[in-house]
């Protein structure tokens, strides 16, 4: 129990160190070139995930084609956006908004799946809003893309979680994981093409680098889960929040002020309160493969 959680807390530290490369490159490289190269790096690391059982022929034969290709999408164009909002945005303000994932996910429930939504569920989903609202503060503040585009991460990974509740006891976890990073590949490879600038030596480390803590990311939270139930690991992912801040002072002088602090605590005590009521009522854990918390 407690190595799967300490692997958990390893995998969102990564996660947290991929996503301050990505904004590290925002002033240099166009956002399909840094997609682009960040989910071919993370395919080497996310290869160790594939157990004695798998093929990597399921990569690209899924049990439920339809279902995966929403679920590859949606995690592409998540990815996409979260470039856009990590080069464009401070990285706790970011993580901020892509954490109203699980408030999106109450709201999906009661719209795609008919769920009954109680008054504490909906009270965290306006705790969540209003958190974000102390973030963003819309009319004291520049509503900037960034500010979009981490919104409209937050909805592609709702639309995740939705389809992997479907999808989770079917398909093998190579396939949820090896699709997306697949159809990252390739789609941000067409889209660079007309915008491609080369690569400097350094850009170039630091694209390593992001891409493999990326996969190197995945690669702990498939053993965290098999060493640790599932319900104990994911609250470990809003941990995120505090990784994003201690980088974003460290190496982007990013400082949060003190309603923004309490903002993002809004946003995360939100998330924490729809997962235990979503574990508790319907065992989310078990029907949900747990991956990373966008896309």
């Amino acid at each position: 129990m407690q190595v799967g959680i300490l692997l958990a807390f390893m995998a969102y530290l990564s996660f947290s160190c991929g996503d301050a490369s990505v904004k590290a490159l925002g002033d240099t490289l166009p956002v399909f070139e840094i997609g682009f190269f960040v989910s071919l790096f993370a395919l080497v690391p996310t290869l160790l995930t594939k157990r004695p059982e798998d093929d990597w022929a399921s990569i690209l034969r899924p049990t439920r084609p339809w279902l995966v290709l929403v679920r590859a999408v949606s995690g592409t164009t998540g990815g996409i956006l979260s470039v856009i909002a990590f080069t464009t945005l401070p990285l706790a303000e970011a993580y901020a908004l892509i954490f109203l994932l699980p408030v999106l996910v109450t709201i999906f429930s009661r719209l795609v799946l008919k769920e009954t939504i109680g008054w504490k569920r909906w009270s965290a989903v306006l705790l969540g809003l209003c958190g974000v609202l102390l973030v963003v503060r819309p009319g004291f503040r520049e509503i900037l893309p960034g500010h979009f585009a981490a919104f409209g991460c937050a909805v592609c990974g709702a639309v995740t979680v939705i389809v992997l509740r479907v999808l989770g006891p079917s398909e093998r976890r190579i396939t949820l994981i090896g699709a997306v990073l697949v159809s990252a590949v390739a789609v941000n490879g067409v889209l660079m093409a007309t915008t491609y600038v080369h690569p400097g030596r350094g850009d170039f480390a630091v694209l390593l680098l992001g891409g493999l803590a990326a996969g190197l990311g995945h690669l702990c939270i498939v053993f965290a889960t098999r060493t640790a139930p599932a319900a104990r690991v994911a609250p470990t992912q809003y941990s995120q929040i505090i990784w994003a801040a201690l980088l974003g002072a460290a190496f982007f002088g990013e400082y949060p002020d003190a309603i923004s602090v309490a903002g993002m605590a809004m946003v995360g005590c939100s998330g924490l309160f729809t997962f235990v009521r979503e574990e508790k009522r319907v065992g989310w854990s078990r029907k949900t493969p747990l991956l990373r918390n966008r896309g």
